[in-house]
């Protein structure tokens, strides 16, 4: 943590502070890399926008997503600020990834409560211990979010919204205080079902009547609920709206595939770890079989969402929509088609075969690549639409993963030690201890 808080600091002191500068480290790139095919990027995608009639405020907009300026001082001034943004891109990104695996995880828990499942209570206090970095975890992506303003939210930047009728129709529902309200609502009924069900939870342990139990069933059912909603809004409001004049219907479900898929991968690493060091003898081959058929299926369920999305876009042809596509296919191409074979192929390849799924290492394995392949695809989330062309993966991005990894290890690692690993007079328990596939 110390290390990597380290390199966040230099990652922000290090950035360019005026145009001078900034010229300097874009004119070093271009040595190295050419210019030519930005200049037909940006020719491509301007012919297109006019021919399709895109009105010429969005195209000011998305400047800032890496297309050339008309003018070589704004054109540097968007460059610096791109510039600006990327060590903020870079901590929120790591800090949203380890986020969005403690909310999985509850999530996976409420489900699991809800649907009074049979096999998975002997699990319980494992999906507990992860979700001791929710709060946080949740906490400090607000602030990020918060304090990265006009970096991160184009729509925050009042003289741009006085001169885009697009954003000042979106405004009711894009607008700081509203915005920030909705942020907070979130952080605060996530933490509260959390704080609850765990309190339930171990009172389970003593309880003589089955109230704790009763009240996790019904704290469960409507945390789902308010989940549903949230998880919406909270992908609109921190990933959708930093390209405000992009939208898609199926983008809350794509983070959610993300977010499920991270956290039962984790949810079945820590029960493999704990395991090979006797701490959960109760746990046997089966539930491990059950946590790595949710990790095959939550990665088909991710790739039909990425297909399904990508597909429409790509067929319709709008330019209001393919510009999204664009800037990651011609400057994140590797890690963009890479992350689809990382996050699909893999798994299939490795999960495919029921056995394989009852021996811990293949699960380990699969689950690194996954965690990889979902790292990459918040990565891809966030640093185009903020950072344009101008991205890396160098000690910031390291740094940050590396600090987040040691907060994250820290969260869980006390969730876990400070109770009895193996959950008392939960109905399903007996059950649950003796499942076999």
């Amino acid at each position: 943590m110390v290390l990597g808080l380290v390199g966040v600091v230099y990652g922000f002191l290090s950035v360019p502070a005026t145009v001078e500068e900034a010229s300097e480290v874009l004119a070093s790139h271009e040595e190295h890399h050419g210019e030519e095919a930005s200049h037909e990027e940006a020719n491509f995608v301007d012919e297109a926008r006019q021919e399709h009639g895109y009105s010429e405020k969005a195209m000011a907009h998305d400047k800032d997503m890496g297309h050339e300026a008309h003018g070589e001082g704004e054109h540097m001034e968007h460059v610096l600020h791109q510039m600006q943004t990327k060590p903020w891109s870079a901590v929120f990104v790591a800090a949203f990834f380890f986020m969005m695996i403690a909310l999985g995880t509850l999530v996976f828990y409420a489900i699991q409560n809800a649907a009074q499942a049979g096999w998975s209570p002997v699990l319980f206090r494992v999906m507990e211990g992860i979700t001791n970095y929710l709060l946080p975890g949740s906490v400090i992506v607000l602030l990020i979010v918060i304090f990265a303003g006009e970096h991160f939210f184009p729509w925050q930047n009042h003289e741009l919204v006085a001169e885009d009728t697009i954003l000042q129709e979106k405004s009711v529902y894009l607008n700081f205080p509203f915005w920030l309200i909705r942020g907070i609502i979130y952080i605060i009924g996530w933490n509260l079902y959390r704080h609850f069900a765990r309190k339930n939870s171990l009172a389970m342990d003593t309880a003589e009547g089955d109230k704790p139990y009763k009240n996790l069933f019904k704290y469960s059912v409507y945390f789902l609920a308010f989940f549903i909603v949230t998880e919406s809004t909270m992908a609109w409001d921190w990933f959708m709206s930093m390209t405000p004049h992009w939208y898609s219907t199926l983008f809350a479900w794509y983070i959610f595939a993300s977010m499920i898929v991270s956290a039962v991968t984790v949810i079945a690493i820590v029960t493999v770890s704990l395991k090979a060091i006797g701490k959960l003898e109760f746990v046997n081959d089966s539930h491990l079989h059950d946590l790595a058929k949710f990790m095959f299926g939550f990665s088909v369920f991710w790739t039909y969402l990425w297909f399904g999305q990508f597909m429409l876009i790509w067929y319709a042809n709008i330019p209001e929509e393919v510009t999204y596509f664009i800037l990651r296919i011609q400057e994140y191409n590797p890690i963009f088609f890479g992350m689809i074979i990382i996050n699909f192929v893999f798994p299939i390849v490795i999960l495919m075969n029921s056995d394989f799924k009852r021996v811990s290492w293949f699960v380990v394995i699969a689950g690194v690549f996954i965690l990889v392949g979902h790292y990459i695809d918040i990565f891809l989330l966030v640093m185009p639409s903020t950072v344009g062309p101008h991205w890396s993966f160098g000690i910031t991005e390291f740094a940050a993963l590396l600090f987040f990894l040691g907060l994250f290890i820290l969260m869980v690692g006390l969730g876990l030690a400070k109770v009895s690993l193996r959950p008392k007079n939960n109905p399903f328990l007996v059950e649950s201890e003796h499942f076999h596939y």
